[in-house]
């Protein structure tokens, strides 16, 4: 109790967090609230000691905003001061400081007064708003705990000063008493739903925050399971090429031959791991991520429309033999190759779309083709869905060093419609070029469109330099 007790640091009252323009409204009603309770009206009968006590409340319940617990001390010893000497002969009418006494009677040159019996300062009307004010400036501040005991000893000091002063004094403080436990009450029920609120702020933050590592996990996987197919095409055709070349050699020496059966070895069992890896990332997959690994639309996020027979869903199995036999589930990913068949989906669609291509078109690396192939497809796919009927330009530049794409739409001619759940587009856009060493730069345009612009390093060895 020493520790709830005794802490004379700072614990200054929390300002509005909206409106801004209103975050010392909390602090200016306490101080006009003490103004207005600290103006004891004087009259006849009063001790001097009445105005000067309610003054000091008023300051009291003042430095309560900003160190609870020593103001609340404070107000202990007032009350204590103010039982014994702070005594008024106004009327149950006069103990408010906006009330008035009587009216005279006809040719009594002064107000006439209603004695009831004496009362003392801490139990006037006054004296228990103040107290009650500084109980529930620290119900506000402390927690429920220590407010109850605050509560407690005030109640304890209440009643030895009923004991230990005048008997004349001794009824008012039962009024007093339930006023302080509902100044407690209140107050610490306001700090528990402002700490709610805090608390759900806070894991709101934190879901948040793991929504978005569990996205570009989401992406991440999503894109490993795509450059699986075209690191698998790079080992079985290492392991084929091992197979053959001793039969292209006249008279192939034993070391030869063993040193070409390591590395179909090798590359079978690389192989074999990389499907295991595949294994695991499929066996994680959602039926939203299912969905859109297949979603045969030709702009989404899937792989658009591929040779081979449909499922009705979209979704496209292609069944066949890899060169070392292993069964292949899906199709090949897509390339550069087929852009001009995504575009023509596209068109297909209503859209107003125009492709342009500058330099000189080559064959790039699988992953960097693949990753081309799917940040258009996407970038399409978000003009579609947020800009519809706007037109669409896509611009693609061979570069020695680098590929340069640039997707821009126009300004939609009508809102677009609701787009349920969180999109994965953009973060997916971002995680390609990264995974390259490339840059990507989303924005709004001057006229009120939107561009997508993508820089992608041809050299693959610069690009796992980048991000490593």
């Amino acid at each position: 109790m020493r520790a709830d007790l005794w802490n004379p640091a700072a614990d200054p009252l929390p300002r509005m967090s909206r409106p801004r323009a209103l975050s010392r409204l909390p602090h200016t009603l306490v101080v006009l609230y003490a103004l207005i309770m600290g103006i004891f009206p004087s009259s006849e009968g009063m001790d001097p000691t009445v105005p000067m006590l309610a003054m000091m409340s008023a300051a009291v319940l003042v430095i309560a905003m900003f160190r609870p617990l020593p103001a609340w001390w404070a107000s202990i010893v007032i009350m204590i001061i103010g039982a014994r000497t702070g005594l008024t002969y106004l009327g149950e009418a006069q103990t408010f400081p906006w009330m008035v006494p009587e009216a005279p009677l006809p040719g009594a040159p002064h107000p006439r007064y209603v004695i009831n019996e004496v009362v003392a300062f801490p139990w006037t009307g006054s004296g228990m708003a103040l107290q009650a004010g500084v109980l529930f400036l620290l119900a506000l501040r402390v927690r429920p705990r220590v407010a109850v005991e605050t509560l407690l000893i005030t109640t304890l000091v209440a009643v030895m000063c009923v004991v230990f002063l005048p008997e004349y004094s001794s009824g008012h403080p039962v009024t007093a008493l339930p006023v302080y436990a509902f100044a407690v009450a209140v107050g610490a029920g306001v700090r528990m739903l402002r700490t709610t609120r805090t608390r759900l702020e806070a894991q709101q933050e934190l879901t948040a925050e793991e929504r978005a590592r569990r996205t570009v996990l989401e992406e991440r996987n999503r894109i490993a399971r795509e450059l699986h197919d075209v690191v698998a095409h790079h080992m079985s055709v290492i392991s084929i090429q091992a197979q053959v070349a001793p039969h292209l050699v006249d008279d192939p020496s034993d070391e030869l031959r063993e040193n070409l059966a390591g590395i179909r070895q090798n590359a079978v069992e690389a192989l074999t791991e990389l499907r295991r890896v595949l294994g695991l990332l499929r066996a994680r997959d959602t039926p939203e991520d299912a969905h859109r690994a297949g979603a045969g639309t030709g702009v989404g996020t899937g792989a658009g429309p591929r040779p081979g027979a449909g499922n009705g869903t979209g979704a496209v199995n292609v069944v066949g033999r890899d060169a070392l036999g292993y069964s292949l589930g899906d199709a090949p990913q897509p390339t550069l190759d087929r852009l001009d068949e995504l575009l023509a989906n596209v068109r297909g669609a209503g859209v107003a779309l125009t492709a342009e291509i500058a330099g000189e078109p080559r064959p790039l690396s699988p992953g960097v083709e693949l990753s081309a192939y799917r940040i258009v497809q996407e970038a399409l796919s978000n003009a579609m869905r947020h800009a519809p009927g706007a037109p669409v330009t896509v611009r693609l530049r061979y570069r020695p060093d680098a590929l340069t794409i640039r997707v821009v739409n126009a300004a939609p001619g009508a809102p677009p419609p609701p787009s349920p759940g969180a999109g994965h587009g953009l973060l997916g856009m971002r995680e390609r070029a990264a995974m390259l060493g490339g840059d990507l730069a989303t924005g709004p345009t001057p006229d009120g469109g939107y561009e997508v612009s993508v820089f992608l390093p041809v050299d693959s060895q610069k690009g796992i330099e980048a991000t490593s």
